[in-house]
């Protein structure tokens, strides 16, 4: 019996000693090699807090901010800790059901994981913040507020130019190899978006210690671990706030864009669409509702028209055109074309109430805008036996477009730039089959009619072209950068002169003339500004919907002054008629505004008023407006069934 109790001893004993074997062998393995536990103590000690750069401010030519930043606040979420929380007072604060809590909670494990904090309600308008701050004791450590410096405009202007801030998504982490984390704000459009790596500083991280409590305490270990955050470096633009306010208060209630160029540096003065928004609508606690209000708005206040709308040039083209005769030597500066009223060669196209008189010279036939002369300086240039037949002709005319900035993206500093279009031989030839066109089937080329398609900021950089006669400079908004080194690239481009022609001095004196006495005693005369000599160019161009003639669109360009040109501009006005009736009075106010910084006289002043208290809305937007609430009808019909 004694052998059998001593036996029994010594197998408990042995037992005990394995188990305190294996929990030995445990907690060195915890303790010594496993850091998985050292990290969850640290998390509930620790909060590990973002802090968030001021991005930079954006200035125009005169030092004016037209943007700043100020601070909202993100309401943070850690799944991970949820235990215990009062969802419904929760809930009843932010106005959610609790359907919403639990999918918006699902969503911050998805994107971020259980373990780290995620946006809950990002950007908290000043009422909710008042009641969540007040209560936020309640709903901690699983929720915080995290500080979120957003854009304000005090001018409330230039939305398409300077762009919105938004929270990066999925396909900008993939982008960026994850330099982003989510709930990052970036530049989603406009200057935001180009100049984001300037603009977006460097994020911050703070480490909080926290009691047993999960209370906030101090900073962990005096913030010895702490890196500053790094703001944002500023952009100082071309860019004329006033002139930009003008520009968008003529454009009022109509459609079409603005785009104003200094010729001496390609700095773009001012660029409105019509119609455009307060920008201050994309940001803070309801820039998703309005985004979606915006979007699906029929007149599509967000394109930005300036460089994205496309359209056939009109008579604002005839310049560029007579440059190629003129510089293949087919025509001089005192070529006339016996113009009658109709162009006899093709039968097409037609000039209302011109004579002989209106065309006996290129200046002439500017000022005037003779159809018939620029139909027949186009065939000449077209059908040039010095290149063999029609189509090497036409390919040698789109070379000369091309070098007039037409065609192809110019390089502007904003995203989604249009190319535009100008027609070649394929086209034709698959329209027509190969060799079943000539120049007479393409006649209306020659009056900017026909396939072509130009943005408004092509036409403003090819006349910036021709105010210096010969050269221009890549348009852009940024002048400079704030501490700018050898090593901030980006601006380079826009300090080369571009000169892709070499066309005699004699050629664009000729031309000049002519767009000088557009305004002198030409179809522009009311674009005269008092102490200036202004050089320009009308157009009324064709515009059909559905098939069915609609009425036209007033385009307008134009330089001043004549010999030292400091702005040149293009006008579109969507269904406005001729060029001279809107276009053309819109760009004389806002160079004087630019040029003296001031409208001079009751008059001038009393035709801004006019101006912009007149709404005309195109054709096709008021058919999407009419196709849009009869939808809106139907699905109110059928829940009320």
């Amino acid at each position: 019996m004694a052998e059998f109790n001593q036996s029994r001893q010594t197998t408990i004993r042995i037992i005990i000693g394995v188990v305190f074997a294996i929990i030995l062998v445990r907690l060195m393995t915890l303790q010594l090699f496993s850091s998985k536990y050292a990290k969850l103590a640290s998390d509930q000690a620790i909060l590990r807090k973002v802090v968030y750069p001021s991005r930079g401010i954006i200035f125009d030519r005169k030092g004016k901010a037209i943007l700043d930043n100020v601070t909202m606040y993100d309401l943070m979420v850690t799944p991970s800790q949820l235990k215990g929380i009062d969802t419904f007072s929760l809930c009843r604060i932010l106005n959610i059901d609790t359907a919403e809590f639990k999918k918006r909670v699902l969503t911050s494990i998805i994107k971020n994981s259980r373990n780290r904090p995620s946006v809950f309600e990002p950007l908290l308008s000043a009422e909710k913040y008042a009641k969540v701050n007040e209560n936020l004791f309640r709903f901690q450590p699983a929720f915080f507020l995290q500080e979120r410096p957003i854009r304000s405009y005090p001018f409330k202007a230039a939305a398409h130019i300077l762009g919105y801030v938004g929270e990066v998504d999925s396909s900008m982490l993939k982008r960026s190899n994850f330099f982003y984390q989510m709930g990052d704000f970036a530049g989603r459009s406009g200057l935001e978006n180009s100049y984001e790596k300037i603009l977006m500083g460097q994020r911050g991280i703070q480490y909080i210690l926290r009691d047993n409590f999960n209370r906030p305490i101090g900073a962990y270990e005096k913030g010895e671990f702490d890196t500053a955050s790094v703001a944002g470096r500023h952009l100082n633009t071309y860019i004329d706030i006033e002139v930009q306010q003008l520009a968008e208060k003529l454009m009022q209630g109509k459609v079409g864009s603005v785009v104003a160029i200094e010729p001496k540096t390609g700095g773009i003065i001012a660029m409105t669409s019509g119609p455009t928004y307060d920008p201050n609508e994309l940001t803070g606690s309801d820039s998703r509702k309005n985004f979606s209000r915006l979007f699906l708005d029929p007149a599509s206040p967000l394109l930005n028209r300036g460089m994205q709308g496309v359209y056939p040039p009109g008579s604002t083209f005839k310049p560029i055109d007579a440059f190629v005769a003129l510089d293949e030597g087919l025509i001089t500066p005192s070529f006339g074309y016996p113009c009658f009223g109709r162009y006899n060669p093709c039968g097409r196209p037609a000039c209302e109430h011109h004579n002989a008189g209106h065309a006996a010279n290129l200046s002439l036939a500017i000022a005037n805008s003779c159809n018939s002369f620029f139909a027949d300086v186009f065939r000449k240039a077209i059908d040039n036996k010095q290149y063999g037949d029609v189509e090497a002709g036409l390919m040698k005319w789109k070379e000369y477009m091309s070098g007039f900035g037409l065609g192809h993206k110019l390089g502007i500093d904003l995203p989604g730039e249009y190319a535009g279009y100008i027609p070649d031989t394929s086209r034709y030839n698959k329209v027509f089959r190969k060799g079943g066109w000539s120049s007479c089937t393409i006649a209306s080329l020659g009056i900017g009619q026909g396939e072509i398609q130009v943005t408004p900021l092509q036409m403003a950089n090819a006349v910036c072209m021709i105010a210096n006669r010969g050269f221009y400079y890549t348009p852009h908004f940024v002048k400079s950068i704030e501490g700018e080194t050898a090593e901030d690239t980006i601006l380079n481009k826009y300090r080369r002169k571009i000169t892709p022609l070499h066309i005699p001095d004699t050629s664009y004196q000729a031309v000049i003339n002519g767009m000088e006495m557009v305004v002198t005693n030409g179809t522009a005369r009311n674009a005269k500004i008092e102490g200036f000599t202004v050089c320009a160019k009308t157009g009324t161009v064709e515009n059909y919907f559905k098939n069915k003639k609609q009425q036209n669109h007033s385009f307008f360009v134009a330089f001043a002054p004549k010999e030292n040109p400091r702005i040149a501009i293009c006008v579109v006005v969507e269904n406005a008629g001729f060029g001279a009736t809107w276009a053309a009075p819109i760009a004389s106010l806002l160079m004087e505004k630019f040029l003296t910084d001031s409208i001079a006289g009751v008059a001038r002043k009393a035709e801004i008023e006019r101006i912009s208290n007149v709404t005309i809305v195109p054709a096709r937007i008021r058919y999407e407006r009419q196709k849009r609430d009869s939808i809106s009808r139907i699905k109110d019909s059928l829940i009320r069934i």
